[in-house]
Formats: C-alpha cells, sequence, structure tokens
C-alpha cells in the first residue's frame, strides 16, 4: 500500500504529540512516586480512559472485527460481564489496594500470606506480560507490515524502539495521557471504518442490519460444521452457551481487577478512593459501546463482501486465510486516500496503549516487589528511580527480542508453548485473592498447595487439549472453562488446606472482608 501525502503528515502528527508527552512529562520523573503512580494525583475519567486504552490491544483490533466477519457476536458475552465485575471490584477489592502508600498488587499477597506468595505473584505476572506484549508487538508489526509494505523484524523494531523510548522517560503520566489519547484516535479510526463501508453500500447502515440478520450475524452463535448456531442458556461445562461464557468474562474481569498489576496501579494513582471507583465506571461505561462498535464493524465488513465479493474476503470466510486479516484487507483495498493515516494511527494506538502499560507495570513491579523488597533494600529513592529506568529498558529489550523470535518461527509453536508456560504459571491467581478477601484461613503453606494444585490442573487440560496424553485423561469439560475451573480449585484447596495448618495468629481485619 502507498500511503498518500496526506496519511504520511496524520502518522507524524500523531507519533509526533506521543513522543511529545513523554517528553514533557520525563521533567516531573525525580521520583519513583511520581514515575510508578503519578504522584497519586489522577482523577477518575483519565483513568477510567486509560484504563480502556489498556485493555484494548492490537489483537482486539483485528480479533473482535474478524470474529464477528467470520462468525456472530458470541465472543461479546463474556464482555457483557465487566460491569458486573466492576461493581464488585470497586466495591470490595479498592480498599485492600489503597491501603497506605500501596503501589503494586502484589504487596496485598504479603501482608496476607506472606513474602514468598508475593514474589510468586509478581514473578508471574512479569513473565506473563513479557509474553503478551511480544505477542502485541508482533502482531502489530504485521499490521503495519501489511499497510505499508514495511519488512516485519524493521517494523518490529521501530514500533518497538519507539514506545520504549516515550514510555522510559515520560513514567507513569506519560503512559495515563497518552493512553487516553490513544483511546480516542482508535475509536476514531474505527468510526472512518465504519463510514467508509456504510457510504460504500447501496442500502447504507438499512442494508447491514437486513443482511446480517438474514445470515443470523447479530445473533450470539457459535461456528459448528460451517454453520452458526445459536448458543443455549443451560448451565454446565460439556458446551459453551451464553450463561457459562457470562461466567467465563466475569472471572476474567474479577482476575483484571484483583491480579492484575496494570489495573491494580491505576487504582493506587487514583487521588481518592471514590476516584477510583468513578475511573472504574467510566472504563465499564466506554467499553462496552466500543467493543460492540468494533464487533458491528465485523457484521459490516461481512456485509461489504457480499455485496463486493473478493476471493481474499471469501477465504477468510471459510477458514484457509486468518479472519483477523478482514480489516487490514478493507484499509488497504476500499478505503479512501487521506483516510488511511488516521486508521494506521488507530491501529498503532491499539498496540500502543497496552505496551507503554505493560513496560512500565514490569518496571514497577521489579522494583518494588523483588529489587527493593529482597535485592537492594533500605537504598536512596534516586537509586530505585535509575533502575526503573534499567528494568523499563530491559523489559524494551526483551519485547522487541520475543516479538523478532515469533517473526521468524516457521510454526506458531513458539506463541504456543508461550502462553501454556503462562497459562501454568499463572493460573488460579483470583482464587489466591479471594481466599485472602473473603476468608482469615489460609498462609504461605496453603497457598502454596493450590498453587502446585492448579499449576497441575491447568497443565494437565493443556496437554490433554493438544492430544498428548491417553484417551483416559482426556478433559470431561471443554477447555474454555480451563481458568473459571482453576480458580475455583485454588480457592478450595487454598481453603481446606489451611485445616492441616493453623495459622500461628489472627489475620487482621483490614486485609480482610470476615
Amino acid at each position: 500500500m502507498r500511503l498518500a501525502l496526506p496519511d504520511i503528515a496524520t502518522l507524524v502528527v500523531y507519533l509526533a504529540v506521543i513522543a511529545g508527552v513523554g517528553l514533557y512529562f520525563s521533567r516531573r520523573n525525580n521520583s519513583t512516586e511520581e514515575y510508578f503512580v503519578g504522584g497519586r494525583s489522577f482523577s477518575g475519567w483519565v483513568i477510567g480512559l486509560s484504563l480502556v486504552g489498556t485493555s484494548i490491544s492490537s489483537i482486539t483490533f483485528l480479533a473482535y472485527p474478524g470474529d464477528a466477519y467470520k462468525t456472530a457476536w458470541a465472543r461479546y458475552i463474556p464482555n457483557m460481564a465487566l460491569p458486573l465485575g466492576a461493581a464488585i471490584a470497586a466495591w470490595f477489592f479498592i480498599r485492600f489496594f489503597r491501603q497506605g502508600n500501596t503501589t503494586t498488587a502484589y504487596e496485598y499477597l504479603e501482608r496476607r500470606f506472606g513474602p514468598s506468595i508475593r514474589v510468586y505473584g509478581a514473578i508471574a505476572f512479569i513473565v506473563a506480560q513479557l509474553v503478551r506484549i511480544s505477542i502485541i508487538l508482533y502482531l502489530l508489526a504485521l499490521l503495519i507490515g501489511e499497510l505499508t509494505g514495511l519488512e516485519v523484524t524493521l517494523a518490529i523494531a521501530v514500533a518497538g524502539v519507539f514506545v520504549a523510548l516515550y514510555t522510559i522517560v515520560g513514567g507513569f503520566d506519560a503512559v495515563i495521557w497518552t493512553d487516553v489519547i490513544q483511546t480516542v484516535v482508535l475509536l476514531l479510526g474505527g468510526v472512518l471504518c465504519l463510514y467508509t463501508v456504510v457510504t460504500l453500500l447501496p442500502g447504507g447502515l438499512e442494508q447491514v442490519f437486513a443482511v446480517a440478520a438474514e445470515h443470523n450475524k447479530l445473533s450470539f452463535s457459535d461456528l459448528e460444521d460451517g454453520q452458526l448456531r445459536p448458543l443455549s442458556w443451560g448451565l454446565g461445562l460439556s458446551e459453551k452457551t451464553v450463561t457459562m461464557l457470562f461466567m467465563v468474562g466475569l472471572i476474567s474481569w474479577l482476575t483484571e481487577y484483583s491480579a492484575n498489576q496494570n489495573t491494580v496501579q491505576r487504582y493506587c494513582a487514583s487521588k481518592s478512593d471514590t476516584e477510583a471507583r468513578k475511573a472504574m465506571l467510566v472504563c465499564a461505561l466506554s467499553s462496552l459501546p466500543i467493543w460492540a462498535f468494533y464487533m458491528f464493524l465485523g457484521t459490516a465488513l461481512f456485509v461489504f463482501f457480499q455485496q463486493f465479493p473478493a476471493p481474499e474476503a471469501a477465504a477468510m470466510l471459510d477458514g484457509s486465510r486468518k479472519a483477523e486479516g478482514i480489516l487490514p484487507y478493507f484499509i488497504v483495498n476500499h478505503l479512501p486516500a487521506g483516510m488511511a493515516g488516521v486508521v494506521i494511527a488507530a491501529a498503532l494506538a491499539a498496540a500502543m496503549s497496552s505496551l507503554d502499560s505493560s513496560i512500565n507495570a514490569i518496571s514497577t513491579v521489579s522494583i518494588i516487589d523483588i529489587y527493593k523488597r529482597h535485592l537492594r533494600p533500605g537504598r536512596g529513592d534516586g537509586h530505585y528511580l535509575r533502575s526503573a529506568w534499567v528494568v523499563a529498558t530491559a523489559a524494551s529489550v526483551l519485547m522487541v527480542a520475543g516479538a523478532t523470535l515469533l517473526s521468524r518461527a516457521q510454526t506458531t509453536t513458539l506463541q504456543d508453548t508461550s502462553m501454556v508456560f503462562t497459562s501454568v504459571l499463572g493460573g488460579g491467581l483470583l482464587g489466591m485473592y479471594l481466599l485472602g478477601f473473603c476468608t482469615r484461613r489460609g498462609d504461605a503453606r496453603a497457598v502454596w498447595a493450590g498453587i502446585v494444585c492448579t499449576a497441575l490442573f491447568t497443565l494437565w487440560t493443556v496437554l490433554a487439549g493438544r492430544g498428548l496424553l491417553p484417551d483416559a485423561l482426556t478433559v470431561p469439560f471443554d477447555l474454555y472453562y480451563t481458568g473459571l475451573v482453576g480458580n475455583l480449585l485454588m480457592f478450595a484447596v487454598g481453603f481446606f488446606a489451611s485445616s492441616l495448618w493453623r495459622r500461628p495468629h489472627s489475620t487482621p481485619s483490614r486485609f480482610t472482608r470476615r
């Protein structure tokens, strides 16, 4: 794709604004308090939009339209649990993380269960985030390469270095404000795509709804044997249902709001408990329509390519090509000159808002939970600030290296192995936090018993799902529910193991609801 001069100008302006934000806030970063949590001075609406930007990555930018294009809206069901998950977290979780000057999600684990559990939680987060940002950067590079013709390895290096620079120098302030900008740009890019689709269709928006309804594309359906079949509303682990997918979403969002440093760090950066709760409300009210919009964009693209057939689009529909490529294909072949720059900027925004948050969070957790707590305690604040820059730089290098490895892998084995590793290591985190929040039972021994059992359970489901175990060891439920069952297992094992190992002293009430 050859970019027109207005497209290039748009991209230059966007990147210049993001870089300028990083440089502007670099002057404020004279302490770890400012670098990690922005002086705890943010309003709820700013934190809320930042949460939206962090949760939307290049995976979302490609996967949501692709999934709605190929199937229907079943993928949206877990997102519908966000308001309930946010409400529970706002009224039950936040106070545990805003006690004193808490900076990370894992400080609570030490207060409740001991230092070894805190280190475990921190390491699980760091590993998972390094894998996540490598994959996001790789997908971003693929998108940039398809849209601009830039070689993938070069795209990885350019995008990775740019994100790293403004994140390292700008700290948490730059992360927050660039996330806000990127959320707006992301939405604008999607609006331009949908506007183009509706304008080119003879029947406009009415045609989108009519054709989509005729093909059952606006329903909660799953693709089975090439046909869309509506999901039932029943309970059970043997198949996907609307109710069970909602439960999967609820577990996912509760985990996000209890065990994810990207989210907890924003609680801590809010100026008050009220502003933190307001941020969660803003996030819930903004995220749901944005995600629905991108799903609807995928539905509109289905209608568009029914009207204007193309072999490439048909291949994405029958599965011979990945459906995630439908939006880039539309951008390259049908978007008018002058709009592409905004849409490419939106694609960049989708990835960058996740990458910068994760790099800063990795630095925060590494310094607060591991380096300052165990390796180099008692040093001056300046030492820890400089160390944070070093860790953020190292995380960025590992991100670029991981994305480069993915680009050179001949199969998806590397990505699959990485995802399996992080799933086994980080499974059951919600169950661990709920054991702390909701009971006074359990210590490090009980929690470690739960960790081991949950890791073995997750490993079993992963191996069985890939056909690497005998038929007698087949998983008796849909693998989509692994996380749900794993968290229940973590809580149950930790709870009952605490009966075997009594705590030597009572848990202070401020660390638990009971």
